[in-house]
């Protein structure tokens, strides 16, 4: 009578190889493992690593003058900038400061121009 060892089971639970058999076959049981993550990276990786990286662009090249909305929902014209945060004006003689990272977008990127969904 042969003892299987703890080692033994390991390997068969892992999917190991038995002695003797092909290294491809080890290789193969891993294929629909790269293969999802090769599916979940192109799916779900990298398009939020590209839209990341045109939100950090976007923030980068506020300038004075542009019409932007915020996270908030505030449509407003930027005024003044600092590194961290933003004046925006949003009506006549009313002025709010919010952060950088609250600026969603400019508002022509947004689909209207703040009085209404209107299509031009």
């Amino acid at each position: 009578m042969q003892l299987i060892g703890l080692s033994d089971i390991a390997k068969l639970l892992a999917g190991a190889p038995a002695p003797g058999g092909s290294p491809i076959e080890g290789l193969l049981s891993f294929t629909p493992l790269i293969i999802m993550f090769v599916i979940f990276y192109f799916l779900l990786i990298r398009p939020q690593q590209k839209r990341q990286k045109e939100i950090r662009d976007m923030l980068a090249n506020l300038k004075k003058g542009d019409k932007v909305i915020t996270t908030g929902g505030l449509y407003g014209t930027i005024v003044g900038l600092n590194d961290s945060y933003v004046q925006l004006r949003i009506a006549d003689q009313v002025k709010v400061k919010v952060s950088r990272n609250a600026i969603a977008g400019f508002q022509n990127e947004a689909g209207n121009n703040g009085e209404g969904s209107t299509s031009e």
